[in-house]
């Protein structure tokens, strides 16, 4: 279906897809890593510049 899609629009390239596809999986698997971090590990890193 989304090969369809993005055949049917005209002047489409696969070179300008992929980037933004992979910038996607890039930050949805940082946000899970954030949301997934203990708040201690957090915290501790929060005040590092100030240490």
């Amino acid at each position: 279906m989304y090969k369809y899609i993005l055949e049917t629009v005209s002047g489409i390239n696969w070179m300008g897809i992929l980037p933004l596809v992979i910038f996607f999986i890039f930050f949805v698997i940082t946000l899970v890593r954030v949301l997934r971090k203990d708040k201690e590990v957090i915290k501790k890193m929060e005040n590092l510049p100030f240490e």
